[in-house]
């Protein structure tokens, strides 16, 4: 579609202008690419031309609203249903398909997440998570729920790249409860979210989901992503500093590094809340193979992160950022400055409640944490009023006990062998942490100076790094250059709370 775009133009503009165009394209549905970069800010900033093509990436309509049925046998099937009916109705719907074997309406119980549907609920409020397709299970009687084994039509298997390192309880509980679900036929259900292709693995019983794989071919940009974005042509990531089919790694590196305030990882989640997440490979068909459903086998298993799926109320985008307790946020401001995070948006942390009744964040998605440069830094918490307010002790002492050396010691244990840049970036943005809350600073101006105001103003960090860079020799060890940058690093910091 040919489209006037002006230079000073911002991207809510274009947006704009393509909501008036096409009728029902409302701009929270739109996400514009240009180059391999999702653009945010305005036209020229990207180099955008007039004869450059963007890519229109659609999040799904709300209204009617799409459900798909999986029964027990590993059917799916799809309805249109309006927002405003109820189970019920869904049931009569159902029913009406009675040629391809669904049971009658007494004879069905509908499950969503694992909760069983009362006939009276009504399908919007299931959708609390704003997802504009919902997943919902179709329980037979017991008499009609006869599964075949299906063991030689899948395969998932930990990959351990280092053999002497042993996974964790938590993680192979995980994996063994996901094969069980294979076992009895209840294939992965693919979500409409998301720029990668994401899978939801279901239990052994069909009722609820127990892990998300995300095969590494079909990351964002990767030569079988499901949502046909254009393929990298340098093999860099949708982010920059990242490359494509390396987010797998870098959400286990993500779990890895998310270490507990005591105890043993493998019995208490780590101070930020990270799933356990392991490398996994895995075959199914209907993962986007590429030689079609009929043409794959086991031969064609898949390389990708396997996390653990965690109940959640929706996401922040859901929820006013004020009802949020100020330690949650904290623990992820934390997390995503020592991770150097490019993609943090309320979209990927999921809202849930602890044992206590009170609200807790589950972060997720960290396939662009640890760059290898500061330039896609993102945190959207930036903009939340519990940014603002200063650490507690008890999270200043979190902070104070992180080595980013025995962390990347840590990562290469586990079979990754961490490029000198990435181990730059986790060095570098550790030390802007540790010295930050030496001079009281709250998650907001640490968080800062690590992300840009403008597309093509450079960061505080960025700023310290080229700082550190021509000050030092070109053939000067990586300890100089660290000590440079700490030296700029604190100059900077003084300046900011005198």
């Amino acid at each position: 579609m040919p489209l006037l775009i002006h230079h000073s133009d911002s991207i809510s503009d274009v947006k704009l202008r393509i909501q008036t165009i096409c009728h029902g394209i409302r701009i929270t549905r739109q996400k514009l690419v240009f180059s391999g970069r999702e653009l945010a800010r305005y036209a020229k900033d990207y180099g955008v031309t007039g004869d450059s093509v963007l890519h229109l990436v659609l999040k799904k309509l709300y209204d009617p609203l799409l459900v798909t049925v999986i029964t027990t046998s590993g059917q799916v099937f799809y309805f249109h249903v309006d927002l405003r009916k109820n189970v019920g109705y869904l049931k009569k719907r159902i029913s009406k398909e009675g040629n391809k074997g669904f049971p009658d309406v007494d004879d069905q119980e509908i499950f969503f997440r694992g909760e069983k549907l009362d006939d009276n609920r009504v399908l919007g409020g299931i959708c609390k998570d704003g997802n504009s397709v919902i997943h919902l299970l179709l329980k037979k009687t017991v008499k009609e729920a006869i599964v075949e084994d299906a063991g030689k039509d899948f395969l998932l298997e930990p990959l351990l790249l280092n053999p002497a390192v042993k996974l964790p309880q938590v993680i192979e509980d995980m994996i063994d409860r996901t094969v069980d679900g294979l076992k009895k036929g209840n294939p992965p259900v693919r979500t409409a979210e998301g720029t990668g292709g994401t899978y939801l693995m279901q239990d052994s019983s069909g009722l609820s989901y127990v892990s998300v794989f995300k095969p590494m071919d079909e990351e964002p940009m990767a030569v079988n992503n499901p949502q046909q974005l254009p393929l990298s042509s340098d093999g860099q990531g949708l982010k920059r500093g990242t490359r494509v089919g390396e987010g797998a790694i870098r959400e286990v590196a993500a779990y890895l590094l998310d270490h507990p305030k005591s105890g043993s990882k493998s019995q208490v989640m780590g101070f930020a809340g990270v799933p356990p997440t392991a490398m996994v490979r895995s075959f199914h068909k209907v993962y986007n193979n590429p030689k079609g459903v009929d043409s794959c086998s086991t031969k064609d298993a898949k390389v990708g992160s396997l996390q653990m799926f965690m109940k959640n109320d929706g996401s922040c985008e859901d929820i006013g950022p004020g009802a949020f307790p100020v330690e949650q946020v904290h623990k992820i401001s934390v997390f995503d400055i020592r991770m150097a995070n490019a993609d943090r948006h309320a979209g990927n942390i999921l809202t849930g409640k602890g044992e206590d009744g009170r609200t807790v964040l589950i972060p997720i998605d960290h396939g662009y944490c640890l760059p290898e440069n500061f330039e896609d830094c993102t945190f959207e918490w930036l903009y939340w009023p519990q940014a603002k307010v200063p650490f507690s002790e008890d999270t200043l002492n979190y902070i104070n006990s992180l080595d980013a050396e025995q962390d990347i010691a840590l990562l290469q244990l586990n079979g990754w062998d961490v490029p000198e840049a990435v181990a730059r970036t986790l060095r570098i943005s550790t030390m802007l942490l540790k010295k930050g809350v030496e001079r009281n600073l709250t998650p907001y101006q640490i968080g800062s100076m690590m992300c840009r105001e403008t597309v093509n103003k450079d960061s505080a960090i960025e700023e310290i790094v080229r700082e550190a860079h021509n000050s030092v020799l070109p053939a000067s060890s990586e300890a100089t250059f660290l000590e440079a940058v700490s030296m700029a690093m604190e100059r900077r910091l003084d300046e900011l709370i005198k």
